[in-house]
């Protein structure tokens, strides 16, 4: 056991101590808010490059109903052009050649030709004119044969938007707000967490075990140190790494928020806020300004403090460590069996297929957490991890709960059996190609 504690002492301090690992602690943070703030400013940055589309309307109705809209300008061109530029549009100077048939009222088609791949957003963009052209022209036909006098300002007026507010109601009868939203993003940044934290940590263990492979310094270690303990050793170690780095993480979002709340969103802030908002859309109505006083953000902030928190965060303890431990010890016995880099890879997949998986599956399982998928991912132990953690904020029963951290718990346990068999035996294993089956003869060595 004192080897053990030496072993894990060493472990840690020597990555903690490491200037990449304070580097990253601190950067983290703001590197993860930094790409956040790109993906939205550049989302929703307006393009830059100016496209000219060529329009040839056979049902001449479209005429002056393509305004321009952003860097995208629209002209319209004749039936001889438009046969030209069909075979030719190459160095023509337009960006795309969009052709509008006689015949789009009852087939609802139309044709854009370009020399690559269009945007999304362009298409999307044709698309909604020639949509909302033809939809108002319709319901205008419909209203002039109706015969009834102000039909189209009546209908106007049926238009309704209606905002639905969730209520959470506990065992009391007590009330709180909630948001499938603020839940949503909860569940899905979770099972992301545990996935990062998971997979970058059990590759540390496995790194570790193959550099002092290589380097033969593993033969002199063994010497004074059982296998187990040596893993034992590594595997808590690293764990204690990422705790710390999470904890530290904690510490400085806290901190974040309480900045933020603090500075930016003040009671005058959101004045003045709401000031400027109604300055754009020209309503100035003192009573409307003071309805749109609410801090949007304090209200966010309850909904986040509404969701069972102290389940939350003991189940990301418990998912990291039981996710961790199951997937370290079995990348430490992959690194102990192989001698280079290749056969790593090669062997890296096939163990770690279940926590890609799962990944791939997040979306859909927070998107619907009582559904089939989201059960059996939260229930099988290789994918429970993840799976489970992105339903947790949705409060499922707590049979569920026990099952999955049951299931993960004896399968962590096994796993760890098997890969110390394996550990022990491929430490001093070198120059042989190891396949499933000589793992299977390792696991079958009863010495």
């Amino acid at each position: 056991m004192n080897n053990t504690l030496l072993i894990l002492k060493q472990e840690y301090l020597k990555r903690v101590k490491k200037k990449s690992f304070i580097i990253l602690t601190i950067l983290m943070p703001f590197l993860i808010a930094g790409v956040y703030g790109l993906v939205i400013y550049f989302s929703i940055k307006d393009d830059t490059e100016e496209r000219t589309i060529a329009v040839y309307d056979a049902t001449n109705l479209f005429l002056g109903e393509f305004s321009e809209e952003g860097t995208t300008s629209y002209h319209f061109i004749p039936k001889n052009e438009y046969e030209t530029l069909k075979t030719n549009l190459k160095g023509s100077g337009y960006y795309g050649l969009l052709f509008i048939p006689s015949d789009i009222y009852s087939n609802n088609q139309a044709q854009l030709f370009s020399e690559k791949q269009l945007p999304f957003e362009l298409t999307e963009q044709i698309e909604r004119k020639l949509s909302r052209f033809i939809e108002n022209d319709k319901r205008q036909k419909v209203i002039e044969e109706s015969g009834i006098p102000d039909l189209e300002e009546r209908l106007s007026k049926t238009r309704t938007s209606v905002n639905l507010s969730t209520l959470k109601v506990s065992q009391s009868g007590e009330t709180k707000k909630s948001s499938s939203v603020v839940a949503f993003i909860a569940s899905y940044a979770m099972g992301l967490l545990i996935y990062f934290f998971v997979f970058m940590y059990g590759a540390m263990v496995m790194r570790s075990v193959m550099e002092e492979k290589k380097s033969r310094i593993i033969e002199v270690i063994i010497s004074s140190v059982k296998p187990s303990q040596l893993m034992a050793g590594k595997i808590i170690g690293t764990a204690l790494v990422g705790l710390t780095q999470v904890a530290i993480w904690l510490v400085l979002g806290g901190i974040g928020l309480v900045v933020v709340q603090s500075f930016f969103f003040t009671p005058e802030s959101a004045q003045q806020m709401g000031q400027s908002i109604m300055e754009s859309q020209g309503q100035m109505n003192p009573a409307a300004m003071q309805a749109a006083q609410p801090n949007q953000v304090k209200e966010v902030m309850e909904m986040i403090g509404n969701l069972n928190l102290p389940l939350i965060l003991f189940a990301f303890v418990f998912y990291f460590l039981a996710g961790y431990l199951l997937y370290s010890a079995l990348l430490g016995a992959v690194g102990a069996a192989v001698d280079n880099d290749e056969d790593s890879q090669q062997m890296v997949f096939p163990v770690t297929f279940p926590l890609i998986l799962s990944i791939m599956l997040l979306f859909p399982i927070a998107k619907n957490p009582e559904g089939p998928l989201a059960f059996w991912c939260s229930i099988i132990p290789f994918t429970s991890p993840v799976a489970m953690m992105a339903r947790v904020p949705y409060e499922i029963p707590v049979w569920e709960l026990l099952l999955s951290m049951g299931l993960l718990v004896l399968t962590t346990i096994v796993c760890i059996m098997a890969a110390a068999k394996i550990y022990r035996i491929g430490l001093l294993m070198y120059g042989k190609k190891v396949n499933i089956k000589e793992l299977i003869k390792w696991l079958r060595y009863k010495g």
